[in-house]
């Protein structure tokens, strides 16, 4: 068989660092300072944090029960197939096979470069960054257990070493004046623009919250454990962020954080002293590393649960003895090189953030067609709060679309033309006979 048995499948720890170490990336580390310009507030950033934590776990527990009705990998591929037609779904893996996993990896790995180069400066960071992708896709070739404890032990490792930054910040620095609580003007800052337009990068740094969806396959129980895993992780990963970015507050003023990328070495150069860089790199780079791995994991289970539908991508679909997609993992490494290569995957990136976007709103719709439309279909698990929180989901990313389109609407038409080069590709693809969910 190409996936594991329930027995052999990985556990609900492994499923949950899937999830958290897709969250944990660079949008943490990098976004506070421009946001402490427009929301110079404790509290306000505060809120904003918690805001993209709620709207996160609103979208974790729709996907909840779409994974507990619809168990098999592929994640929204498999879920817009089933729900609304193949060709739907299809263009959601394009985009997931295309740009959706290799342009975030490609960008971490870019971070990784450039955060392990000052610390080890004696290659470029390009290089850096090329090494330490293909030595996780080796990883990866070695085995789903082999993966899974490679990224238990990165994940668990960085969220202890984000633990102890968070400990440190408080107990050692010297504390800045900034109050948490709520005051007089605050009410304003959150209703404003800047609370607004600060929120789509807050979003960018929550996603991710998905990741074991694409892994149905390889978890034990995953009716009862993918669930779990996304809300817990989601959970996990909210309560890291808010305490990471009131440390951040704390330990440095708004005046040195404000505009500033490497808002993680301000706050680690006021804690820790002149070794406070290196540390965050090291830190940063650790961080990186497990989410590199848990995109690698994902990524080519998309193309192998699409190969598994269509012939035209039936190479992608096989697996070795050990249930690794091989095929799929180096058509996913050869993307992510050539676009270290070329470093010309900004743009790439806008398109993703909309199109991704919609991908994970057209799913969330469906859960709510899928009520209507099987409403007898066994749920082992139910969507929480609902249809408050699908709702609640779907207007913040409805108006983070509106935004983006806004913002950059040359990278959003790209994007749109890319889902139009995948709807032709579905087309001009004979389909396998249907796969047993």
């Amino acid at each position: 068989m190409d996936t594991p048995t329930r027995h052999q499948g990985i556990s609900l720890p492994t499923a949950t660092a899937v999830v958290v170490a897709n969250m944990i990336g660079t949008g943490v580390f990098t976004s506070l300072g421009f946001q402490v310009g427009g929301l110079p507030s404790g509290f306000a950033i505060v809120m904003l944090w918690l805001v993209g934590g709620v709207c996160a776990f609103c979208g974790a527990v729709c996907y909840g029960e779409l994974a507990a009705a619809l168990p098999r990998s592929g994640g929204e591929y498999h879920f817009l197939s089933k729900i609304f037609h193949p060709c739907v779904g299809f263009l959601s893996g394009w985009l997931s096979v295309t740009v959706g996993f290799a342009a975030p990896i490609a960008l971490a790995a870019m971070a990784f470069g450039k955060y392990f180069s000052a610390i080890f400066p004696h290659a470029p960071a390009t290089t850096w960054s090329l090494v330490m992708v293909w030595i996780v896709t080796l990883i990866h070739v070695g085995g789903v257990h082999v993966a899974a404890k490679f990224q238990n032990t990165a994940t668990w490792l960085k969220v202890l070493l984000i633990l102890v930054f968070i400990v440190s910040g408080f107990v050692i620095s010297e504390g800045q004046a900034v109050s948490f609580l709520p005051k007089a003007g605050d009410g304003k800052l959150v209703g404003s623009t800047p609370f607004a337009v600060s929120l789509v990068y807050v979003m960018y740094a929550y996603a991710g919250w998905n990741a074991a969806t694409y892994i149905v396959g390889e978890i034990r129980e995953p009716q009862k454990n993918v669930p779990k895993a996304i809300a817990l992780g989601t959970l996990l990963v909210t309560g890291l962020y808010i305490a990471l970015n009131a440390v951040f507050l704390y330990a440095a003023p708004m005046s040195e954080l404000d505009g500033k990328l490497d808002v993680g070495h301000v706050a680690a150069d006021r804690i820790f002293g002149h070794t406070g860089g290196q540390v965050m790199s090291a830190l940063i780079c650790l961080g990186l590393v497990s989410s590199i791995s848990a995109m690698t994991w994902v990524g080519p289970r998309v193309m192998k649960t699409m190969g598994q539908d269509l012939k035209l991508l039936a190479p992608l679909a096989v697996s070795d003895e050990r249930g690794v997609p091989v095929a799929a993992l180096f058509v996913q490494l050869s993307i992510v090189v050539t676009l270290l290569l070329t470093a010309s995957f900004e743009t790439v990136l806008t398109c993703v953030q909309f199109s991704i976007q919609l991908g994970s709103f057209a799913t969330v719709v469906g859960l709510i067609v899928l009520r209507f439309k099987q409403p007898d279909l066994p749920r082992p698990y139910r969507c929480w709060g609902y249809p408050i929180t699908p709702l609640l989901f779907l207007g913040i990313s409805l108006w983070m679309m509106i935004f983006v389109a806004k913002k950059h609407p040359h990278e959003t038409l790209t994007g749109m033309g890319l889902i139009l080069l995948g709807w032709i590709v579905y087309f001009i693809s004979p389909r396998n006979s249907p796969t047993e969910s």
